[in-house]
């Protein structure tokens, strides 16, 4: 088939090929440790300067907003994990690390888990493979070099993923990834209909605080939702998860959520989390280990193929 016709003219085998290049295969979802009714991991992207860095935009504004995240947000935020005795998983961009290694050796001090998320939160999909898989290297090196720890996760910058993306994250023996959307629980990604061995703890627009707050001075992109409705709409996720028995996962960045209004909505959540019953407070690494004892004994480990 013709690489520039059109998707409608696509015979089966090519609109197929493009299906199950990466797909989700089995769900996992296992018993809670210590029979708890649903597993709670919360995420942060302290993407700070990276955002308008990536963009090529140097000048002091948008970087101050993105200072504003680390200098303010995240010692706001760890505070309110403390009070609640909750680890959180925080997925930091290397050129962050870097502009701010203290907060970043503060979150392994702190007991949470830093991941990858890219070197400057580039738009993989405008790489070549080549370039894509020396960033993520590159980036795993320096946050281990600066925090001690090497990360077993990654959640892509903007969760793209390009065509070559689950190849690399296999390729530098990654345990699981938090970019994709194709259910609420954790599953197994195959690859061409193959196992991978990493697992996929999901992601949604929904779950996540940047659609309902991000601000562009200059284009059409405003605030609509008023924080105590993202709350309110927050722990209807929880509730469901934990009727379902499942999985409640959340996306946030320090840069948003750790204004003063916006915490409202996390220090709310935490508390209505802290009133239910059953209740298991893990990293994404963790519960990511937790389901990998659903796979089957044939799944290959991270990095190898069966």
């Amino acid at each position: 088939m013709n690489a520039t016709s059109e998707p409608w003219q696509w015979d089966e085998t090519t609109w197929r090929r493009h299906v199950e290049r990466v797909r989700a295969g089995r769900r996992l979802t296992p018993p809670w440790p210590g029979g708890a009714k649903v597993a709670v991991a919360l995420s942060f992207d302290s993407d700070h300067e990276t955002i308008p860095l990536r963009e090529g935009e140097t000048r002091p504004g948008r970087l101050a907003q993105g200072e504003y995240g680390s200098r303010v947000a995240a010692p706001r935020i760890l505070a309110a994990l403390e009070r609640h005795g909750v680890p959180a998983t925080f997925f930091m961009p290397a050129v962050s690390a870097l502009l701010h290694p203290e907060e970043a050796r503060g979150y392994v001090t702190a007991g949470h888990e830093i991941a990858a998320h890219g070197w400057i939160h580039e738009r993989n999909m405008l790489l070549a493979p080549a370039d894509e898989r020396m960033l993520a290297a590159r980036a795993l090196d320096t946050l281990e070099e600066i925090t001690g720890v090497r990360p077993v996760g990654v959640r892509t910058p903007s969760w793209d993923f390009s065509d070559a993306t689950l190849d690399i994250i296999g390729e530098l023996g990654l345990g699981y990834d938090s970019s994709l959307m194709a259910d609420d629980e954790c599953y197994e990604i195959l690859a061409d209909g193959e196992p991978t061995g990493i697992i996929e703890l999901p992601v949604e627009w929904i779950r996540d605080d940047a659609p309902y707050f991000m601000m562009e001075r200059y284009g059409s992109l405003r605030p609509y939702t008023p924080p105590r409705e993202v709350l309110r709409l927050w722990c209807d996720e929880f509730d469901a998860a934990r009727a379902e028995g499942g999985l409640f996962q959340l996306t946030m960045h320090p840069h948003i959520i750790g204004h003063r209004s916006r915490m409202v909505v996390l220090t709310g959540l935490l508390e209505h989390i802290a009133a239910a019953d059953g209740v298991w407070f893990a990293t994404h690494a963790q519960v990511a280990e937790h389901v990998r004892t659903a796979l089957p004994r044939q799944t290959a480990p991270p990095g190898e193929r069966p």
